[in-house]
């Protein structure tokens, strides 16, 4: 690494660290980390905007923004220096107590989604948590006849227990069970399975608008409205998935707008904090925000006043730099251009939340070939590409992605096939 690259990834961090190749930095990580994420592609230092740099001053356009978390990009000035105001005023006070950021974080999603009088919030920490709380919640809409909880296939839901009860993966389940029970999953996308699934002795329905981690599928405006009805008819709770889809990520607050239904509660998070950990629990209506009282569930960290600090500088920014506008017509950009491309099957996906089906199963090797030409990408499926990049990116930051795309695709077939033999 040159002088001025060492100059360029100069953290504060640093002195506390000290300087290290990211090689050197991977072999300490695999000897003082657990492996449960496998090794590390890159040690990353630094980020601006849309950009990051590794430990060995490799730039990289960073196209999955932390999986959907990264919604202003990295080092977001303004957030930054909310954030750091807000530390050095207050930075935790325990749940016998609430903040200012708190309450006005509360009343910011409440009107931002519309919420209906006597909706509720509650503060977790990741989305994951905020499943668990919605999964509570579900479990007190239930008596002795109405114990069952529909998820779909290819759902992903989270990985602590309550959460993985209603992730669908079999290779996240299958370690861990026996998970809490009563929880089925049904086809994805059919009307028909979900309204023969739901009647008496259904708790909950649990959907994301778009599953990411099955590939960057949506459902439809007509499920959703189809899942609302069957609840309804049926006395359960819709409740809807919007950590990796909502605050923006496809041009709109919330992914299930456009199908103009009102669910009993929806869970947030990931690009909510603007990088920061925060999660939430909407409960819309005084009905269903009663269910869960004092004493039923808590957190100790959740909702602290430098995480709702920085929701509120995330929402802020958002709404005042014109970034839903920028999601819609980035988004329109690089899908069509994506689609353009040769051994591209299918694109799908709204706003900036995108699943490219390729022609042939060559998906993680075009993440190496992406990480080797300067882009972070991400392989759901063995045929599928995810991109979630921050919600700032510029046509020419994409325009720069899909110059390199023939070759990245290219790169990767050349690479699987030479594998194969």
């Amino acid at each position: 690494m040159t002088a001025n690259e060492a100059e360029l990834v100069e953290t504060p961090a640093d002195a506390i660290t000290g300087h290290s190749s990211g090689a050197d930095w991977l072999a300490r990580y695999n000897s003082s980390l657990m492996g449960v994420f496998g090794t590390p592609q890159r040690v990353l230092v630094r980020g601006a905007g849309c950009l990051v740099w590794d430990a060995d001053g490799k730039e990289y356009l960073d196209l999955l923004g932390g999986i959907a978390v990264n919604a202003l990009g990295h080092a977001h000035p303004f957030v930054t220096s909310v954030i750091s105001s807000q530390l050095a005023t207050l930075g935790h006070v325990s749940n016998f107590f609430t903040s200012p950021t708190q309450i006005a974080l509360a009343e910011k999603l409440l009107a931002i989604t519309n919420a209906p009088a006597g909706s509720k919030v509650f503060f977790a920490n990741s989305g994951t948590e905020a499943n668990e709380a919605a999964f509570k919640l579900a479990r007190r809409n239930s008596d002795a006849k109405r114990t069952k909880i529909i998820a779909l296939e290819g759902a992903f839901h989270g990985r602590t227990m309550g959460a993985l009860a209603l992730t669908a993966k079999e290779a996240y389940r299958a370690p861990f069970e026996p998970l809490p029970g009563g929880v089925v999953h049904i086809p994805f996308g059919d009307i028909e399975a979900l309204r023969s699934a739901v009647d008496e002795s259904t708790a909950a329905v649990f959907l994301e608008p778009i599953q990411g981690e099955a590939g960057v599928r949506p459902l439809s405006a007509e499920y959703l409205q189809a899942a609302r009805e069957a609840t309804t008819a049926a006395g359960a709770l819709l409740i809807l998935d919007e950590v990796q889809t909502g605050i923006g990520r496809t041009g709109k607050w919330l992914a299930s707008e456009d199908a103009g239904i009102v669910p009993d509660a929806i869970t947030l998070a990931k690009g909510l904090g603007g990088g920061f950990p925060i999660g939430a629990l909407l409960t819309f209506g005084s009905t269903t925000s009663a269910l869960l009282t004092a004493g039923q569930h808590g957190t100790t960290f959740g909702g602290n006043p430098v995480a709702t600090a920085a929701a509120l500088a995330t929402l802020h920014a958002i709404e005042s730099q014109g970034v839903l506008q920028n999601v819609q017509s980035v988004g329109e950009y690089l899908r069509a251009g994506i689609s353009a491309v040769e051994a591209v099957a299918e694109v799908r996906g709204e706003g900036l939340l995108i699943g490219i089906d390729l022609t042939a199963d060559i998906a993680p090797a075009m993440v190496t070939a992406a990480l080797d030409a300067g882009f972070i990408i991400n392989s759901p499926g063995p045929r599928t590409i995810r991109l979630a990049p921050p919600l700032i990116l510029t046509t020419e930051q994409a325009d720069r992605f899909l110059a390199a795309l023939p070759s990245l695709i290219a790169t990767a077939t050349a690479t699987t096939a030479k594998d194969a033999q």
